[in-house]
């Protein structure tokens, strides 16, 4: 790490963007899903902290666009382009989308880290970027952290070894 460089926090239905040198990192994914959007060249990145699927779930008044793949994903793209990533030359990673609980109901609404998983890639093909790394599913929490300089997404599961994608 870059003596310079800041870890930026992204907390729960949270959202955030940085330049190098800086790394972004998020804690305490479970069902929820991590989405990095990056342009390499220009060595910008944002990162969304997906809490949930679709905002039409959402009983507040007021929404917290962070909260939800349909409103944060726009959100996100949008910040990056006015900081000036190249929307052309957008890639992403994800990582998250866990089954933290067995439910024997086999509801789908209780299917939240395959849905958000689900949503998370629908929106970005929407946008056409593409997914070229993604570590999702099983039933383990994740940290990850993005070093826009390298394009490195470092990933550390409970009990589990870091690695990168």
């Amino acid at each position: 790490m870059n003596e310079t460089s800041l870890v930026v926090k992204v907390g729960i239905a949270d959202l955030k963007v940085i330049i190098a040198p800086d790394l972004i990192r998020t804690s305490g994914l479970g069902s929820c899903v991590g989405v990095i959007v990056y342009d390499p060249s220009k060595k910008i990145a944002g990162l969304s902290h997906v809490l949930l699927p679709d905002s039409a779930l959402a009983k507040q008044s007021k929404l917290n666009v962070y909260k939800y793949a349909d409103t944060a994903i726009p959100y996100l793209i949008n910040l990056l382009l006015e900081k000036g990533a190249r929307k052309y030359a957008l890639k992403a990673k994800i990582a998250g989308g866990a089954q933290m609980f067995q439910m024997n109901s086999g509801s789908d609404i209780m299917r939240i880290g395959p849905r958000n998983v689900e949503a998370v890639e629908k929106q970005l093909a929407e946008f056409r970027i593409p997914v070229i790394a993604s570590d999702v599913g099983g039933n383990a929490g994740r940290t990850i952290e993005f070093d826009p300089e390298t394009g490195q997404l470092k990933i550390r599961k409970v009990n589990k070894e870091e690695f990168y994608i």
